[in-house]
């Protein structure tokens, strides 16, 4: 009878350990942050910002978790609506303003904008907006006043660039939505191409409808180009996968925390599940582009071709919070058909200071396509063909990321009222010399990585107290690699005529016109379509 009390006692008294389930801890945690902010509140010395020291801490927080779980209060709801269909209110233009206290310049409207319609073309200036002067407005200010609810106007005093003239222009908002299918054309007479750059709602529609034009106008394989497809809707691309396998087949499922799965199957008949097809794959391709990838290839429906694939094999969900709010979290991890998770990071498993590593490849496992052929799971999509990116120097980055090129390019459009057709246009030799005269005056980084990393050595040798022994030798090695903006420029031609010939033709004939120019220089997909598939 003591012996059967004892284990009663015992038991009762382990009960509260086990209890102290999430739910306890949730409601502990909850409860000390309340009472530190209401004593905070009303002890602290000095008033308290305590909207942003509490947006503060939900960053912080969800920080902890990984980069896709994110607090989305009400202000940026037109954000979220941006992130998930890649649409909202406004004018439909790309603007530039390069001085606070200046103009706001039209830098590209969009194809069959309200923009492009009203009159606005790259170049002219936006003096005021609703008869507000930009003059002491950031960009993001006057973004701002130019979005809006669709169907209600905004009034712009433009200067136009071709005459200097102020005109009155008078814009009506749209809605306006940036497609993911930005071209769709044939590379030769039998190979079709298609660009996707998202998967926003309906572009699977999109992709189909490109698809059974191409094969109209003779098709007899298709590239697929998702290289920098950051993702989107999961549905989305389970359609797209729908398109060229049978109907029921598993694209993907997705397991949550608490086992639960989901499989997601093709729901509709194929529209083609013969032509050859070639998916073009980068590190920025990720998530759902990466389902999309990992069917075809599991299947052997594709043949992927490019570099490892960036390794996004976690799915998010939108919870509404309260005061409108709302919570991207990450719910599930996703598995291809041959079972492959291709998340490449273990967010669950932080080093000590808290960061956080690549799956190593030989903690990777093998899995089977449908044809026995070996993939691996843990580090994205392995194409079937690597092939080499095309790299770029330092100087052509920086020329980019500085804002050189659109800034002449927007000079150029002032001075020349047309241009060829894209096919046929070529900057000339001496438009090349015209822009470098110009980029010489215009202040970016132009040393080559040789120079930097001779900089970075020079700093590092003189914290070791190294550099005066080495003085003469230094400054041999300074004086090889030293050259000025029309040097690096002249040397560096070849590579940057491409990202200046797009920069020109989108600003004539938009952003169909600059793919063009970009599959004109694209060495990576001429690549792959010669390459022989086995």
């Amino acid at each position: 009878m003591k012996k059967t009390i004892a284990f009663l006692c015992a038991t009762l008294v382990a009960i509260p350990a086990f209890s102290q389930t999430k739910s306890f801890k949730l409601g502990q945690w909850t409860e000390i942050q309340n009472a530190i902010l209401k004593e905070i509140n009303k002890s602290y010395v000095d008033s308290l910002p305590l909207d942003r020291m509490v947006k503060t801490g939900i960053d912080a927080m969800l920080e902890n978790l990984d980069p896709y779980t994110v607090y989305i209060p009400e202000e940026e709801n037109e954000d979220l609506e941006m992130m998930i269909n890649k649409t909202y209110g406004g004018i439909g233009a790309i603007i530039y303003k390069p001085e606070k206290d200046g103009n706001v310049i039209i830098n590209e409207p969009y194809f069959a904008s309200p923009a492009q319609k009203s009159g606005l073309t790259p170049g002219d200036e936006i003096v005021s907006i609703d008869g507000v002067s930009v003059k002491g407005l950031d960009s993001k200010a006057c973004s701002d006043r130019m979005k809006g609810k669709p169907g209600t106007s905004v009034s712009f005093q433009v200067k136009k660039v071709r005459t200097g003239e102020l005109v009155d222009i008078d814009v009506t908002r749209e809605r306006i939505h940036l497609p993911d299918v930005e071209y769709a054309g044939m590379l030769d007479d039998t190979t079709g191409y298609i660009l996707q750059s998202g998967f926003t709602e309906n572009v699977s529609q999109d992709v189909k409808d490109a698809f059974l034009k191409l094969r109209n106008q003779g098709m007899k394989r298709l590239v697929l180009d998702l290289r920098g497809n950051g993702g989107g809707i999961l549905q989305e691309a389970v359609k797209i996968v729908a398109l060229f396998i049978p109907k029921g087949s598993v694209v993907v499922t997705s397991r949550g925390q608490s086992g639960d799965e989901v499989v997601y199957k093709t729901q509709t008949e194929p529209v083609d599940t013969r032509i050859p097809i070639i998916v073009m794959v980068d590190g920025g391709t990720a998530s759902s582009s990466e389902i999309v990838s990992g069917a075809l290839q599991d299947y052997d429906r594709a043949v992927i071709m490019g570099k490892r694939t960036y390794g996004k094999g976690l799915v998010q969900s939108i919870r509404p919070l309260p005061y409108n709010g709302s919570l991207k979290i990450t719910t599930a991890k996703y598995y291809t058909p041959s079972g492959r998770c291709v998340q490449a990071i273990d967010y669950s498993h932080r080093n000590e200071d808290g960061s956080v590593g690549h799956i190593p490849d030989s903690l990777t496992h093998e899995f089977k396509t449908a044809s026995g052929r070996i993939v691996r799971d843990g580090g994205g999509i392995t194409p079937d063909y690597e092939i080499a990116l095309q790299e770029y120097s330092r100087v052509t980055y920086s020329l980019v990321l500085s804002g050189v090129l659109e800034q002449y390019a927007l000079k150029y459009v002032c001075e020349h009222p047309t241009i060829a057709q894209e096919d046929k246009y070529h900057l000339t030799d001496a438009e090349y010399k015209d822009f470098v005269e110009y980029a010489k005056t215009r202040e970016f980084d132009y040393r080559s990585s040789a120079k930097t990393l001779y900089d970075q050595m020079v700093r590092e040798l003189g914290k070791d107290g190294l550099e005066e022994g080495l003085k003469d030798e230094l400054e041999t090695v300074r004086k090889a690699l030293e050259m000025d903006k029309e040097q690096i420029l002249n040397l560096k031609k070849d590579e940057i005529i491409p990202f200046l010939e797009e920069e020109i033709v989108v600003r004539y004939y938009f952003q169909e016109a600059g793919v063009k120019i970009r599959l004109r220089y694209d060495d990576q997909l001429k690549k792959a379509i010669s390459t022989p598939v086995q």
